[in-house]
Order: C-alpha cells, then structure tokens, then sequence
C-alpha cells in the first residue's frame, strides 16, 4: 500500500509539473513545487533546480522546505558540481557521498558547503525534452541511498527524479511555446486591424470625395508621409474624425505612385 500511494503522489506530481498553459504562471514557483515533491518522494532534505541558458545560470528555485539551504547548495556550484555536469553531459550523476567526493577534491566549494549542512549524499539529473537541455534537478539528502527504509534502492529514486525533471522540462517548453503562439497571435490580429481600419478610412474618404479608392489612399498615405505617423494611426485619425479634411484633400495628386 506505500508503494501505492507513492505512485499516485508521483502520478499527481507529473500531472502539476506538466501544468503550465495557466494565465497566472510563474517559473520559480512552478519549479519550487516540482523541487517540494521530489523532497516529499525522495526523502530528501532538499531539491534544487538549476536553469541554463546558452552555457549561463539564468534562474535557480530550491524546495520551501529548507529553502535557503537549497538555494545555498545550487549557488556553491559556480566552480562545478551535480548540476553543472549533468547539464554538461545530460546524463545524470548517480548518487554521489558528499565526504568522498570532498576528500577527492571533486567539487570543493560545493562539497563543503553540503558538509556544514550535514549533507551525506547528493544527486542530479538533466532538464531536457526531446534533446533540448533546460538545466537541472539536484537532490540533497541526509542519509545515504537505500538507509532510510523508505527508499528501495538508488537506481528507482534517480529514476524518479529524472521524470519529475522530464515533466517539468515539458511543462517549461509547453510554457514558452504558448507564450510564443500568443504573441504570435496578437501581432497577427493587429495587423488584420490595422489593414480594416485602413480599408475603412481609404473608403471612407474615397465616397466622401467622389474619388477611386487608390486616390484616397495616396491621400491618406501622403497625409501620414508628411505628419510621420504610422498609416494606420492616420487612418484611425480618419476614422475618428480628428484629420483635417482639406489637409487630406490636398495630398490628392502629391504622390502618383502606388497602391493599396
């Protein structure tokens, strides 16, 4: 029954993590909850993520739990540790004994600053989705893998570890692909209104004046020419009411060339 209701905690983690397309996101706190239930699930005393952009640290989020002792750890890996290489080779770095890597002189910052907080082991795992590397997840636990009587054996908790990072790592690119479609949207959607209120302003003037459509908007476009404004704020100007109409007239016959 443990086991049972591990895997529901882990399925109900995945589904959170992957939860992203929301109107009030927020990435550190998105991954503050992702860096919770690997604490909750692993047993840990810890979580971190690292987020890598282009070979640099953009973004760092550690479990509320003992927050600033997570944000300690990932910050004390500036010269090199779990999460670097993971990132590095994006693979995961298999559960590692803080004391035995210290003696051998891997990661020194990073390994005395685990030692002062009575870290005895820790591990990573890579952020990535479908070859795209994000940054990392880095486990701090307080006993060594398979000690504690709640964790079977290290290969399962890694694994665990690797697809709470993959979902988050979807649930990112998700995240970044709605933001691009969205504004992607909106730019096309000015652009269709920005065409009608043109459209709208040339036929506007063009009954108004008894003249051909390509007239009016020769007008108009000189009109904007002249008073440096973007077209379409001129034709809102139009629209509105608020250009002068025997300015407008006037442009009629200053520029021959070109069309709607």
């Amino acid at each position: 029954m443990r086991y049972a209701t591990r895997e529901f905690r882990l399925a109900s983690a995945l589904v959170e993590a992957a939860d992203t397309l929301v109107e009030d996101f927020e990435a550190t706190r998105h991954l503050q909850r992702v860096c919770d239930h690997c604490v909750e699930l692993l047993n840990a005393r810890a979580a971190g993520v690292m987020l890598i952009d282009g070979g640099r640290v953009v973004s760092l989020a550690a479990s509320s739990r003992y927050e600033r002792l997570g944000l300690d750890l990932l910050e004390a890996q500036h010269g090199g540790g779990p999460c670097l290489e993971s990132h590095g080779s994006g693979r995961p770095v298999p559960p590692v004994s803080i004391r035995v890597a210290h003696a051998a002189g891997r990661w020194p910052d990073f390994t005395e600053q685990a030692l002062r907080h009575d870290i005895v082991t820790t591990f990573a795992v890579p952020l990535r989705r479908r070859g795209q590397l994000m940054g990392a997840l880095n486990v701090f636990v307080p006993t060594l893998p398979g000690t504690s009587g709640q964790a079977a054996d290290a290969g399962l908790e890694l694994e665990v570890a690797q697809v709470l990072a993959d979902a988050a790592a979807l649930g990112l690119l998700n995240r970044r692909a709605y933001i691009q479609y969205r504004t992607l949207s909106g730019q096309l959607q000015e652009a269709l209104s920005s065409r009608v209120r043109i459209e709208q302003a040339k036929g506007m003037l063009a009954e108004r004046w008894g003249v051909g459509a390509d007239q009016a908007f020769v007008a108009l476009r000189q009109y904007a020419r002249r008073r440096r404004l973007a077209l379409d704020r001129a034709a809102a100007m139009v629209i509105e009411g608020v250009a002068a109409d025997a300015e407008l007239r006037r442009e009629i016959g200053e520029g021959s060339e070109g069309t709607a």
